[in-house]
């Protein structure tokens, strides 16, 4: 009898965490889990009548997550809080922010763009603007992979007289990145740090053609924890090894390099920058005026001068 009921404990015990396994998802806290055993089906909501699928053991499409994001912010539902420069002369950042996608079946991004508008624009696999925008007309060939990315990320103040080891720095990026973004440590190609600005620099290098590892759904992962609004149901604040004490990460930003050179020109700039351009401008013209006058207004002394020593 003894034994009988022990059974029966563990028997219960067992569908307890399997139908605690199924009510969560590990990489993805938006989602709702059905099934009191294996399979059990884990669904993210994107809109009213659009609920894909997802597999809660690797990290969702960034598409998917996007336009979750403006459906729960549609529904009043709180979604986030609030040695570097360009890796290479085409990288290019995401000026645009946050918009609703059109996505694939698979979660991949479509080419082209438009935001339930009449303006249009195309993208890369990371879902970030790489042409100028246009009318519904505009061509989007095909969607242009992705295949680097550079993170530039600072820490907060270390303890006094702590200094960063670079090569256990180095150790902990790889780490962080397959154990918990899934990225093959080997793909980080440089790491380089600054202790002056407590600057962090990471390279992050697909080959060209390789479409098993999405770049794009890792630097967005990667986003949404370094500003306080993680993605997993793993809410464990994200550190880094310096060696002598773990580094408090809190600013990121990342730069994409496309296997093809984007077509962005001057002619949609942001009002701000335009402005900026604007004043800039304006100031060296004034600038040239006010030299041309002032040295006009010098010949005409040194002629006058001239004059009088003639006469």
């Amino acid at each position: 009898m003894k034994g009988f009921i022990l059974l029966a404990l563990a028997v219960f015990a067992a569908l307890q965490t399997v139908e605690s396994a199924c009510s969560t998802c590990r990489t993805m806290k938006w989602v709702n889990c059905e099934g009191a055993a294996p399979p059990c089906t884990c669904q993210i909501t994107l809109d009213d009548s659009n609920r894909p699928a997802i597999d809660c053991e690797k990290l969702v499409s960034k598409c998917f997550l996007m336009k979750a994001e403006m459906y729960r912010r549609k529904m009043g539902q709180d979604v986030r809080t609030n040695i570097g420069g360009k890796p290479h002369e085409d990288a290019i950042m995401d000026n645009d922010g946050i918009y609703n996608p059109d996505c694939e079946n698979d979660g991949k991004f479509k080419a082209k763009q438009c935001n339930n508008t009449e303006e249009c624009w195309c993208v890369n696999s990371a879902g970030v603007r790489r042409t100028d925008k246009g009318d519904k007309n505009m061509n989007c060939s095909k969607l242009v992979e992705t295949y680097m990315i550079r993170l530039e990320l600072t820490h907060k103040e270390l303890e006094s007289n702590n200094k960063v080891n670079v090569q256990a720095l180095e150790n902990s990026v790889k780490n962080l990145l397959q154990t918990r973004y899934q990225v093959d440590g080997s793909l980080v190609k440089n790491v380089q740090y600054d202790p002056d600005g407590r600057y962090i620099v990471i390279d992050i290098e697909k080959e060209k053609g390789d479409r098993t590892t999405n770049l794009g759904n890792m630097a967005y992962y990667m986003e949404k924890d370094l500003k306080v609004s993680p993605l997993f149901n793993n809410q464990t604040k994200v550190q880094l090894n310096g060696g002598s004490q773990k580094l408090d990460l809190n600013k990121i930003v990342v730069y994409y390099v496309d296997e093809e050179r984007p077509t962005i020109t001057m002619q949609y700039l942001t009002g701000g920058i335009i402005a900026v351009i604007v004043v800039v401008v304006l100031v060296v013209v004034l600038g040239l005026l006010a030299l041309f006058f002032v040295n006009r207004k010098r010949q005409q002394r040194y002629s006058k001068t001239q004059q009088r020593e003639q006469s």
